[in-house]
């Protein structure tokens, strides 16, 4: 089964790939060794995510090169490569970057779903590349929300994106200034190349944010000021253990990564957010959450 990225996305739908995430932290069958990021000139790196559930087992291997972005191309590119462990045969290859979209926005939406006190919207996406229009789709599909915000380095990018918004039904806007946005958005999704902060004004007190670009510790969307106000007032929720030196955010704004509950833990408690004060859902990115994928394209098909 050799899967192209529209045959991936079709066995991907977001609130069924939450749902089988779900499924997986709560059987907690998932064995994740920790990944392998070979540094390449210019910025790239090349990722190694291995991960299995004792059923199936999966190696993700992608390039990231950043500079892309710049001349048009796509900044993620590979497979991932789906194994029987009954067998040992080669059952599947995913396409890597529709896996890694849908996946990253699956895990934001099961946040949202867990952790935001307030899912009506109107959602704020800053960033209006693929992981925008993932995220977009997904809070779509799974919050049901109305009304979209975007802001983007690139007029183009926004007026491509709202476009796309339009003709899922959904009333969409530009904005420039997505400090000032915040006050109207309950819902937020900063999903940028992470070069710079893009957030920084004190967001609502039933904010939900997913933070999602910055999965290095040198890389940066949010100001440290922001996340920790948030970690005193509200609540931070990481997606594993690991963004312990992978989230950037968190890592600059000098807090204590351990001590924040991850979503497995909030998914095997059902614990809920606090009621008041805003909560910073912080994804850096994990190959269980690709084996969950592998796990529902396999089954659809």
């Amino acid at each position: 089964m050799i899967l192209n990225a529209s045959q991936t996305a079709t066995l991907l739908p977001y609130a069924a790939l939450a749902e089988e995430i779900t499924r997986m932290l709560q059987e907690g069958s998932a064995q994740v060794p920790e990944r392998i990021v070979q540094s390449l000139p210019g910025g790239a790196s090349l990722f190694v995510m291995p991960a299995t559930d004792g059923r199936i087992a999966i190696t993700k291997l992608i390039s990231f090169t950043p500079a892309n972005a710049a001349q048009g191309r796509a900044t993620i590119q590979g497979d991932v490569i789906v194994f029987d462990v009954k067998i040992g045969e080669r059952i599947a290859i995913l396409d890597g970057p529709t896996i890694t979209a849908r996946r990253t926005a699956a895990v934001s939406l099961l946040a949202a779903q867990r952790l935001a006190v307030n899912t009506q919207g109107p959602l704020l996406i800053v960033g209006a590349g693929v992981q925008g229009q993932a995220h977009l789709e997904a809070f779509a599909q799974g919050l049901g929300i109305q009304e979209v915000i975007i802001a983007s380095r690139t007029p183009e990018s926004s007026e491509r994106l709202a476009a796309y918004a339009r003709t899922l039904g959904l009333q969409a806007s530009i904005t420039q200034e997505p400090n000032a946005a915040l006050a109207q958005c309950p819902l937020v999704v900063t999903c940028t190349p992470a070069s710079g902060i893009v957030l920084s004004a004190q967001p609502r007190a039933d904010a939900f944010i997913a933070a999602v670009g910055a999965f290095k510790p040198n890389m940066i969307e949010l100001a440290p000021s922001l996340c920790q106000y948030i970690a005193t007032e509200g609540q931070i929720v990481v997606d594993t253990k690991d963004a312990a030196h992978e989230a950037g955010d968190l890592i600059q704004a000098g807090l204590d990564i351990a001590q924040f509950p991850t979503l497995a833990q909030i998914v095997r408690s059902e614990a809920k957010a606090k009621r008041t004060g805003s909560v910073l859902f912080k994804s850096c990115g994990w190959a269980a959450w690709d084996l969950a994928a592998a796990r529902l394209a396999v089954a659809a098909k």
